[in-house]
């Protein structure tokens, strides 16, 4: 089975000079997306770079006074003792049964 197609219009199909035409637009439309693309990119990094410098600069005090922090009395030393009282083995757990332990 064969199909003819058959154009709506009474145009002629397009010449290889508007071919060409068409390629070299497409083309260069290609090319300026991807330098939009290219200079979009570069605010986004710009703006986020600006960005990350701000919150740096806002929060220079904060770190230096984390830094600087001495926790309470108290806290230290519970933390010392829950550090050394580390034990080490096994366990054997034993299960009385309910007979057993109802005589």
């Amino acid at each position: 089975m064969q199909m003819k197609y058959e154009y709506l219009t009474s145009e002629k199909p397009p010449s290889l000079l508007r071919k060409l035409a068409a390629l070299v637009v497409t083309a260069t439309l290609i090319g300026l997306v991807l330098m939009f693309s290219v200079v979009l990119f570069a605010i986004i990094v710009v703006v986020g770079m600006i960005a990350w410098a701000y919150l740096w600069w806002k929060t220079r005090e904060l770190r230096k006074q984390m830094r600087n922090f001495v926790p309470p009395p108290g806290t230290e030393q519970e933390q010392k003792v829950s550090e050394e009282e580390v034990f080490e083995g096994e366990v054997i757990r034993v299960v009385e049964s309910r007979r057993e332990h109802n005589e």
